[in-house]
């Protein structure tokens, strides 16, 4: 009964003006308040601030500053196999698998498409048709900046606008179709893989989606998909090197990374296994070798 109505509460909630509110709230420079804050939540989280580059909770201004915290520079190595695809964020793994054409496996009894993921646009949808995804989901506790799994050229970016739904591993298996449903930012990289689609997917008090080339995407949320396309081949275009950060959540929220056909196989994943930014996610299938 309490997990139905943790669910069923959320279509009733003001989603959106709740996290708006709380992004306020997060960005604000309190003092001694916001250091108050920050202490307890590592205490209610378990925060492991000894990864931290700055482990003192008094170093950080706002609470945003302090979600988004960067990590020592030891904390996170980075797979150095060039046959590698490393994980891009810390987490746990929520389903991954095979894209069966056009539809991707949320939880049990629950599908949902992936054009309508990518943003509705089926030209940037078709190549990742029966290719493979991963979603991983950050908790409160993790590191939440995103990083590269792989070396990439940026081609597109789609923001897409939608719900703001709890994304936790109760939600995603209570309501239908719920990361096509949430508001998200698609960054597309074409890969020495092949082409590769990072889904940054907003959630209830998510305050902020930033990308590390046009900062912050969202907020103000919009009412209308937006599609941005980038030069691959002069000297503007963004190329970002395997374990480099491509953005952040301030609070946190699931990522969805899709590859095309026959370019990767997963290595020894498992539902909820938890996941390490740097350490291998899969490998670059021999067809995507040659």
């Amino acid at each position: 009964m309490l997990d139905w109505l943790k669910v069923n509460l959320q279509y009733l909630l003001p989603k959106h003006l709740l996290s708006r509110l709380v992004g306020k709230l997060a960005s604000a420079e309190a003092g001694g308040l916001t250091t108050g804050l920050i202490k307890l939540f590592i205490k209610q989280y378990n925060v492991n601030m000894d990864e931290a580059m700055y482990s003192d909770p008094a170093h950080y201004k706002s609470f945003n500053e302090f979600f988004t915290r960067p990590l020592k520079d030891d904390a996170r190595p980075i797979d150095a196999d060039d046959n590698s695809i490393i994980h891009a964020v810390d987490g746990a793994v929520s389903q991954f698998g095979d894209i069966r054409h056009d539809s991707v496996f949320q939880a049990k009894g629950h599908d949902y498409s992936l054009t309508t993921l990518l943003g509705g646009k089926p030209e940037l949808a078709t190549p990742y048709r029966n290719g493979k995804f991963a979603t991983i989901y950050l908790a409160p506790k993790d590191y939440h900046r995103i990083h590269m799994p792989v070396d990439g050229t940026l081609t597109d970016m789609v923001y897409v606008p939608g719900e703001l739904f709890s994304v936790n591993p109760l939600t995603a298996a209570n309501i239908p179709g719920l990361f096509a449903r949430n508001e998200r930012v698609v960054a597309y990289f074409d890969t020495p893989v092949g082409k590769m689609a990072m889904v940054l997917v907003g959630a209830t008090i998510v305050a902020s989606i930033e990308t590390v080339w046009a900062g912050t995407v969202t907020p103000p949320a919009g009412k209308n998909v937006q599609h941005w396309k980038y030069e691959t081949d002069n000297e503007t275009s963004i190329h970002l090197k395997k374990g480099e950060e491509m953005g952040r959540f301030k609070l946190g929220s699931t990522i969805v990374v899709c590859f095309e056909p026959d370019s990767i196989d997963f290595t020894d994943l498992a539902p909820l296994q938890v996941t390490r930014l740097g350490q291998p996610m899969a490998t670059r299938a021999a067809s995507a070798s040659e």
